[in-house]
């Protein structure tokens, strides 16, 4: 009779590894080769179909073992049946959910509702799984040809918040370049070596790149490359256990999914982060995705949930303490919380309520893009109030720094704006509002196109 073997740490409570890592350590330990391995299983179950390179393959995940072979796996290893089954379903759901993009099948192509159901999935996973560790693949260092200098991870972390504050001045069709290079910079200089898994500070550091690339894409008008650019960010904010960043994530393509038609999912997405990250937010953090949730169940028409979550929000506003707040939630300050309130009300159509907080929001000294979207806004609840003239001088104002900052997501903002407008057409000030339009437009930003494949897009997006 075989002696026992000493139990394995991967058989207790612990680190639960996927699939190909966890029968590659159960081989080891009885120091087999993957030939010997497949001789054995051949041996115990009758059948002669796997050999050394199906070995091979199940241990570098290419494929997974059918439950027939997960049955004589843990007979040949004497390791547990139940814990093998669940190393394969968890490489099944990760290889599900965060395939790279283009990648999944032939001929795949990226569509704003396919990313946005693997979004909504891969939330899901995050919010229900205690395995977050595991979502996401790793970055495997490339092979063959030479690459440039590896960056390090100081000086990547250097030009992320330099770009972050290029965000606060200009749009994303104009940052759209200087992010790219960020995202290659931040893959190259975050690559682990085959089988090793990058360390928390790697995956965080590309976890707030690729927010920032949604971020950008989405102020770009590329809803595709945004929701894809968020998809990285959960799946690497999951891998370095950082629940208040993911949460942000989802928050922020909760926005984009709100402002561009997609109210119930960006809910959907509001509502799994803020119940995902909660407890480990800051009281900023906590009010901002708060807001997010306010926003999309406004532009659903959920009056009684957006008023619950604003209620919410200024509660969290009124604890919060800036020395607690992550570095990514630099910007926000008493200004940005009167014009996110203020946003959502004028959503709800509660002008009255939305005036002051947007004048307070308006009156700022900020950059041309921030400026945009405060005048905008402002134009919308003036416009609910009544105030026709005021709403189309603000409109105005918001028109000329759209050009400024390139912001497509202020220009929609006018746009809707702008389809309110035939019940004001005879008014002298609507007239000089669409003359300014035409005068305008060969200068607005325009988004890019969601038709784009995934291959356009940076190689960090996977």
């Amino acid at each position: 009779m075989m002696s026992a073997l000493p139990p394995h740490p991967f058989d207790a409570a612990g680190p639960r590894p996927p699939f190909g890592a966890y029968l590659a350590q159960l081989r080891l330990r009885r120091g087999w080769s993957q030939l010997r391995l497949a001789e054995q299983l051949c041996a115990a179950s009758g059948s002669s179909t796997v050999t050394r390179h199906e070995v091979s393959r199940w241990e570098r995940e290419e494929r997974l073992p059918a439950d027939f072979w997960l049955g004589w796996l843990a007979a040949v290893l004497d390791a547990p049946a139940d814990g093998l089954a669940a190393a394969a379903e968890r490489s099944r759901v990760r290889h599900r959910l965060v395939a790279p993009p283009g990648r999944a099948g032939p001929g795949r192509r990226e569509t704003r509702d396919r990313v946005g159901l693997d979004l909504l999935g891969l939330a899901h996973t995050w919010l229900t799984s205690d395995e977050t560790a595991l979502i996401g693949p790793a970055p495997v260092a490339p092979s063959g040809a030479a690459r440039p200098e590896r960056p390090s991870v100081a000086e990547v972390t250097a030009r992320l918040v330099a770009a972050r504050r290029l965000d606060d001045v200009i749009g994303g069709a104009d940052l759209a370049a200087t992010v790219h290079g960020l995202a290659a910079a931040a893959a190259h200089a975050t690559t682990s070596p085959p089988g090793t898994t990058p360390t928390r500070k790697a995956a965080r550091l590309r976890a707030e790149v690729a927010q920032l690339r949604g971020w950008t894409l989405g102020d770009a008008g590329d809803a595709v490359g945004a929701l894809s650019a968020y998809r990285t960010a959960l799946g690497a904010a999951a891998v370095a256990g950082d629940r208040p960043l993911a949460g942000h994530v989802l928050g922020s393509a909760s926005h984009l999914l709100a402002g561009s038609g997609d109210p119930a999912p960006a809910l959907l997405l509001a509502r799994t982060a803020y119940a995902g990250s909660r407890r480990a937010l800051s009281a900023s953090g906590r009010a901002l995705l708060l807001h997010r949730i306010a926003f999309a169940a406004a532009s659903a028409g959920l009056r009684g949930a957006a008023e619950a979550a604003l209620t919410a929000a200024q509660r969290a506003t009124e604890r919060r303490a800036a020395e607690h707040d992550p570095p990514w939630l630099y910007w926000l300050d008493d200004g940005e919380f009167d014009a996110l309130a203020g946003r959502c009300l004028a959503a709800l159509g509660r002008s009255a309520r939305a005036l002051p907080l947007l004048s307070r929001a308006a009156a700022r000294s900020g950059q041309p893009r921030t400026a945009a979207l405060d005048q905008a806004w402002l134009a919308h609840a003036r416009l609910g109030a009544g105030e026709a003239d005021g709403a189309l001088l603000a409109a105005s104002g918001a028109l000329l720094d759209t050009i400024r900052s390139g912001s497509t997501r202020a220009l929609d903002v006018l746009t809707t704006f702008g389809d309110r407008l035939a019940p004001h057409a005879r008014l002298p000030a609507a007239r000089d509002y669409a003359d300014l339009l035409v005068a305008a437009r060969p200068y607005l930003p325009r988004p890019v196109r969601d038709e784009r494949s995934a291959g356009d897009r940076v190689a960090g997006d996977d």
